[in-house]
């Protein structure tokens, strides 16, 4: 209650989808079925992809795509993470989104009209509802040790990063992958990620902001959207 009364003071459309994994209690408000950009919150999406194929075998991952995937996770490099989109999206682009349904991502859709060619990371609608399933894919269906290093690397991200899901505090050592960008419509500032002892509640919160405001103001809501949900938890 105290979350949707603030959000009626903020610009935008706001929806998000916090969960209790110990006691499976969810909410979902008005808004957690509503198409966003993703912005780089996608990229989340991209590194259990890449780390679920390697698992089956389908590729092998080098230690320059390591390195690429850490810079993705930890200050959501643009250019690594082309790098890694070309390189494993398959000759018709289509193998990561072929795949993005299978981790919860049913909502997902490309969008045309915006690069030479298609599918491409950065041009993606997806729901809070969507990257709540990828997050919590993400902690229960990977690999452990493939969790284990996301969960850490989640943990410890750049500054440009530390806000969104991160604003439940030092004390719940949370973890997130956060995206933001400058679409036609607007800026969108999305947040995806964890907090609490053994990762227990996960957030995804998507802030549409149109033309009601800018960045600074995106990264102020879903920042204290998480205060008031996970702080002191």
């Amino acid at each position: 209650a105290a979350v949707d009364s603030y959000l009626g003071t903020r610009p935008g459309s706001v929806g998000y989808v916090v969960r209790d994994r110990a006691s499976g209690a969810v909410y979902r408000n008005s808004h957690a079925a509503d198409p966003v950009w993703t912005a780089s919150t996608i990229k989340l999406a991209m590194v259990v992809d890449l780390l679920t194929r390697q698992r089956v075998g389908s590729i092998t991952l080098s230690d320059a795509d390591n390195r690429l995937i850490a810079a993705v996770l930890h200050s959501s490099d643009d250019d690594a993470a082309d790098t890694l989109w070309w390189r494993y999206a398959g000759a018709d682009h289509l193998t990561y989104n072929n795949d993005f349904p299978g981790y919860g991502m049913t909502g997902l859709r490309p969008q045309r009209g915006y690069t030479a060619t298609y599918p491409y990371w950065g041009f993606q609608k997806a729901t809070p509802d969507d990257l709540d399933r990828l997050i919590n894919y993400t902690l229960t269906r990977l690999n452990p040790a493939d969790t284990a290093n996301i969960v850490n690397q989640l943990q410890h991200v750049d500054a440009n990063q530390q806000w969104g899901v991160w604003g439940a505090g030092p004390a719940m050592t949370p973890g997130n992958k956060d995206g933001w960008s400058l679409e036609d419509s607007g800026w969108v500032v999305n947040t995806v990620g964890f907090a609490g002892k053994g990762q227990r509640y996960t957030l995804a919160v998507m802030n549409n902001l149109g033309g009601a405001g800018g960045y600074d103001d995106g990264v102020a809501t879903t920042t204290h959207v998480a205060q008031l949900l996970l702080a002191g938890r």
